[in-house]
């Protein structure tokens, strides 16, 4: 789908053929002369439409407006928050057949530039279709869309930074629906190669017997149940210098989990192709990155493999070495993540990075305490939990900080290891995130939780592409940072970003 940006007020939108003429009205609007804003006037007047954020009145051939289908979408004060949330109420609109062309007008005098951002990530979302595995496929028919605002050149930052998400998002979301057939560990590497075609980035892709030579006895043992043979995959983006310390994204690879020799009960048991969405979100930021060309090196690791049950899988009791040296009591094969994140954890400290990053489908738990609206976020670094909680507000990428006392760690405990990978139900996601912390050092570090947030179930079942978002804002802020000379969050390593997009947070 092609995005375009205007200089476009409402008197020049109506002259705009399309199938589809969104006209975006805050509270407090102002109407001019023209047709558009006296029929949004008058509908406002006679309560038949509110400026609320997600009401909205639809028309058919308006008299002296050129598209086929008008509609007045509130958009309360016209935050970035709002006009996603009007957007978004209008999927069946923008989704309808014959929908080829849309404009989106912006009716307010002026219009943040993280708004017209939103609305780009908005339409692309309302609008997206997955059609990669049907045999009778029909793709998404939206073809092009215009953003109509009052002033082009003040925005463009805002509409570059959405469309840059746009691609970073849905390469997220296709690889996170693909069923597990169609993304093994093999087509996972295949595709972070593909982007080693964007300037910048590198891919290096390690197979079974460099995983083994790098003694990376955790992540082996979760792929010996399975057939596919295990990948982990390395991509590099150098937008900074050589002296620059990276940030280190480590995205959860599992590209299906049967839960092992602690099977999982079948109900939904093929939702578990989503435990891979970590990684797909990781595919998705250097996809973004590739766009936007910040000035910041980044490093993605993905330990890829499936968690299956056969003859060689791992067994509830066995004790395992890490690639860090310490050994491991598998109480529970179906508490994998952790297994394969801790030693790419270990692998990234050669990187000697700023900071770590882990982003994981991981625990139930997490679901229960947070549900779909916030990633579960832990940090041993203040700074660095505050930055990506700053960039999440800013992306609409919610997450929200978990605790990680000492006092939790004390159910991971073994008579027969220096730990086990699990410890009771309570506190489960937190519990989690104290496995990993014993492989990262001091090295500042958090870990997301998406098991809430990556997908949805149920008739809307499908990936989200999050949280590509938050990660791209958040490097994004770090190179800005860096750029005017302030102190980057966890680390003043980074260096400035001039190509870099994505606006900044109001």
């Amino acid at each position: 789908m092609n995005f375009d940006l205007k200089t476009l007020a409402p008197a020049a939108a109506a002259s705009e053929k399309c199938d589809l003429l969104v006209v975006l009205v805050p509270e407090g609007f102002k109407p001019g002369k023209d047709a558009l804003s006296s029929l949004a006037a008058l509908a406002l007047k006679n309560g038949d439409f509110s400026a609320k954020p997600g009401k909205h009145l639809q028309m058919y051939q308006v008299p002296a407006v050129a598209a086929r289908r008008v509609v007045l979408a509130g958009v309360g004060d016209g935050t970035a928050r709002a006009v996603r949330q009007s957007l978004l109420a209008l999927g069946s609109a923008i989704k309808a057949p014959l929908t080829r062309r849309v404009v989106v007008c912006f009716a307010a005098p002026s219009v943040p530039s993280q708004a017209v951002s939103a609305a780009v990530q908005a339409v692309a979302e309302a609008s997206y279709v997955y059609t990669t595995t049907k045999s009778k496929a029909e793709p998404r028919i939206l073809s092009r869309c215009i953003l109509g605002v009052p002033d082009a050149a003040q925005v463009r930052e805002g509409f570059d930074g959405g469309v840059a998400l746009v691609a970073g998002v849905e390469l997220a979301r296709e690889w996170g629906n693909r069923p597990a057939n169609h993304a093994t560990p093999l087509l996972l590497a295949d595709a972070a190669k593909a982007l080693a075609k964007l300037p910048r980035i590198q891919c290096k892709v390690h197979g079974p017997a460099e995983v083994a030579r790098l003694g990376m006895g955790a992540f082996m043992a979760v792929a010996r149940g399975s057939e596919e043979p295990l990948r982990f995959i390395e991509l590099r983006y150098n937008g900074g210098t050589r002296t620059d310390a990276p940030v280190v994204l480590v995205g959860k690879g599992i590209t299906f989990d049967t839960g092992g020799i602690s099977i999982k009960p079948a109900a939904e048991m093929d939702e578990m192709k989503f435990d891979m969405c970590g990684a797909a979100s990781v595919l998705g930021v250097f996809r973004a990155l590739g766009e936007l060309q910040p000035a910041i090196n980044v490093v993605g690791l993905i330990p890829a493999c499936e968690n299956m049950p056969d003859g060689r899988a791992v067994k509830p009791g066995d004790v395992v070495t890490s690639m860090s040296g310490q050994t491991i009591e598998i109480l529970n094969t179906d508490a994998e993540g952790r297994l394969v994140l801790c030693d790419a954890l270990t692998y990234a400290a050669r990187f000697k990075p700023a900071a770590m990053v882990d982003i994981a489908t991981l625990t139930g738990a997490c679901v229960i305490a947070l549900g779909g609206v916030r990633s579960g976020l832990f940090a041993n670094n203040d700074a660095l939990a505050a930055a990506l909680q700053q960039a999440g507000d800013a992306a609409q990428d919610l997450c929200w900080r978990m605790p990680l006392d000492d006092e939790y760690s004390e159910g991971l405990k073994s008579n027969f290891a220096d730990m086990g990978n699990v410890a009771g139900r309570a506190g489960g996601s937190i519990t989690a995130a104290k496995f990993l912390q014993k492989f990262v050092g001091e090295t500042p570090w958090a870990h997301l939780d998406i098991a809430g947030t990556a997908w949805k179930g149920g008739a809307a079942k499908g990936s989200t592409g999050r949280p590509v978002a938050l990660l791209v804002q958040y490097l994004v802020a770090q190179a800005e940072a860096a750029a005017v000379g302030a102190p980057a969050a966890a680390s003043g390593r980074a260096r400035a970003s001039r190509a870099a997009k994505i606006p900044k947070a109001s």
